[in-house]
């Protein structure tokens, strides 16, 4: 028999600890008893519900805190925690992290240059990161911002067979950036 206050659950991407209680932690007077292989068993004393479980050598395991009456299960809490750990692990292997690449640019950029960039970022939206294309103006160059901002756009324009506008041109100090994200 297993006994253990706190068990560390990751819901929804969020770290929640959630108190299982288990055995002799359990105070209530009645609870709704789950059997090993799912049965309902019904609502009954919890020393009887004790006394199944120990009966069957597993643990009583209070799965449901919130319901009235508590749901309590006949389970190995063992193993129960080691199912909880590889969902969990399950879970993180299927999320995909999207990474923010940056291009960076220059406001007398030749076309090759361009182009390069171009196909530098289609690479990176394909992958299914996203993409911040910044146009970084140094010494005069700040006098002709406005004039500028056209590159950003083209660069848009030439990616919207796969990419779409999530923030569009901003200046932030020195330089003007657009983010592209994949097309859904």
């Amino acid at each position: 028999m297993a006994v253990c206050l706190f068990n560390y659950v990751n819901l929804n991407g969020g770290a929640i600890i959630s108190e299982l209680m288990i055995n002799e932690q359990i105070r209530d007077k009645e609870v709704r008893l789950v059997g090993e292989n799912g049965e309902q068993l019904g609502i009954m004393s919890v020393k009887d519900a004790m006394k199944i479980a120990r009966d069957a050598n597993l643990d009583l395991v209070k799965i449901a805190p919130t319901a009235k009456p508590p749901v309590c299960k006949v389970i190995d809490y063992g193993k129960y925690r080691y199912e909880l750990a590889r969902k969990e692990k399950e879970a993180k292997k299927k999320q995909k992290m999207v990474e923010l690449k940056e291009v960076r640019l220059s406001p007398n950029i030749d076309t090759n240059d361009l182009n390069t960039k171009m196909n530098n970022a289609r690479k990176f939206l394909e992958k299914g990161n996203k993409v911040k294309v910044t146009l970084r103006f140094r010494g005069r160059e700040m006098a002709h911002v406005h004039s500028s901002r056209h590159i950003l756009d083209d660069f848009a324009d030439a990616m919207k067979d796969i990419a779409a506008v999530e923030k569009p041109p901003k200046m932030e100090g020195r330089s003007m950036s657009i983010v592209l994200g994949e097309k859904r």
